[in-house]
């Protein structure tokens, strides 16, 4: 688990008034759009004191308000933008939940079906996160709640260009990644032609998009695998901080930031790609992602003493401040790799996590970790199955993950205690401009015709 830090989590008090869509370039993008949607309709009718008849798709849903209508809190109003120059769910905030699904192709199904897929996945998720119902399908179990920043990503594995005859538009750098001695991959949890990422700060709101994303695949694509995760909720904390993960560790504090100078650089793939550098075009201010299920030995980790659960990542285990730094110290305080103690030992041992992620001891390998915890329940033998869906953000796997995961592979003090279960690489593409869907400038030489949910089928339009 390379030491990246997590973006930080919300409380209510940061961001209220401020759904700031971090994923969109649109100036407009956080005021409200046009119409009111089904939930931000709920929330807000009460203390307006309109009453505002139901139309169009959100027909059905809305109501007049009683007197004692209240309005919907932060939490719930937050909304993420759809459409942007980055797809959402890389920059936004991290949410309270999420799920990781990922779809290969059903028998016979090739390029048409793939991108009528895509366009009814891209219709689902701008309805969704802009608070609205799924369509005529929807299932009313987010019906009560607001968009409660709700994220849907979107992604193409190796595979899916083989299956839709695209070999000449895979990107080199998804290029399967490399073996290492910490793997103990699950097949049938890795990998798979079509990957989506889910987060909310809702578990209503999460799943009713999972469903809805689920129930759009229909016949043409069928899940491969899927994971739940989950974070610490916005507002848990007196103030914004880094999460912790299920060891108790603060996890991370180096993530890039955006608006630093080199952040679009490290995490987006350029407008313009250079070959072998990102490409292809379709790829332009796309990132990849690499997920991988790493299970926490939770029973082991626990029997070390605090001292050595510090010297095993190198900070204090209280607030994340490195080993070298002084009571004075804070998460952010520089690692001081050379200081010793009296002994004339290393503070930060030389096997530290925090020591060998560092992008400075890695060519200045970099990207943005945006995970989500997971337990699973128990084994047999009472074992938690318990760990981290580890998702990171870059413009090439193999400049940022890779050779990361390579140092660690060699000698990271952490490995004892972790073990990677199931992996995949993704390729994200950019945004979808108003008018278009997700892939479109992948898929879009086609004619998607009329797709048809409960069959799965494309028809010619």
């Amino acid at each position: 688990m390379p030491d990246q830090s997590i973006p930080q989590t919300r409380s209510p008090e940061a961001t209220r008034g401020t759904p700031g869509p971090l994923d969109s370039d649109d100036p407009g993008a956080a005021t409200a759009p046009e119409g009111v949607s089904r939930r931000r309709l709920l929330g807000t009718a009460g203390a307006t004191g309109l009453v505002l008849g139901a139309a169009g798709a959100a027909a059905g849903y809305a109501a007049a308000p009683s007197s004692a209508a209240t309005p919907l809190t932060s939490l719930g109003s937050e909304r993420a933008m759809f459409h942007g120059k980055h797809q959402p769910g890389i920059t936004t905030p991290m949410q309270a939940r999420g799920h990781l699904v990922a779809f290969d192709l059903a028998a016979g199904a090739g390029r048409k079906e793939a991108a009528a897929l895509l366009r009814r996945w891209s219709d689902t998720a701008r309805r969704l996160m802009a608070g609205e119902p799924a369509g005529s399908r929807d299932t009313d179990v987010a019906r009560d709640a607001g968009p409660s920043s709700l994220t849907v990503t979107f992604g193409f594995g190796h595979s899916f260009f083989g299956r839709t005859g695209l070999e000449k538009q895979r990107p080199v750098a998804l290029d399967p990644l490399p073996d290492f001695s910490s793997d103990h991959l699950d097949k049938n949890r890795s990998n798979g032609d079509l990957w989506v990422q889910i987060g909310a700060d809702d578990a209503l709101v999460a799943f009713h998009a999972l469903r809805a994303i689920q129930r759009d695949a229909g016949a043409a694509a069928r899940v491969r695998w899927q994971m739940n995760g989950f974070n610490r909720s916005p507002g848990a904390t007196a103030h914004p901080m880094t999460a912790r993960n299920l060891m108790g560790q603060v996890d991370g504090t180096r993530n890039p930031k955006p608006g630093e100078a080199d952040f679009d650089r490290r995490i987006f793939v350029p407008e313009e790609p250079e070959a072998g550098k990102g490409g292809p075009a379709w790829m332009a201010n796309g990132s990849y992602v690499v997920v991988r299920r790493i299970r926490m030995l939770l029973d082991d980790w626990e029997e070390l003493s605090l001292k050595a659960q510090e010297d095993v990542i190198g900070r204090r285990k209280s607030d994340g401040a490195p080993l070298s730094g002084g009571s004075g110290a804070t998460e952010s305080t520089e690692m001081d790799l050379e200081k010793t103690d009296g002994s004339g030992e290393l503070v930060v041992p030389i096997n530290a996590h925090a020591r060998i992620t560092r992008p400075d001891q890695n060519g200045g390998a970099a990207m943005v970790r945006r995970p989500f915890s997971y337990h699973d329940g128990f084994d047999a033998d009472g074992v938690p199955d318990a760990g981290l869906l580890f998702v990171c953000w870059q413009a090439d796997p193999l400049r940022g993950f890779v050779p990361v995961q390579r140092k660690l592979d060699r000698g990271d003090a952490l490995s004892q205690f972790i073990r990677h279960e199931a992996s995949g690489l993704f390729a994200v593409p950019g945004g979808a401009a108003e008018g278009e869907y997700v892939g479109q400038r992948l898929l879009g030489g086609v004619n998607p015709g009329a797709y048809h949910p409960a069959e799965g089928l494309v028809r010619e339009a």
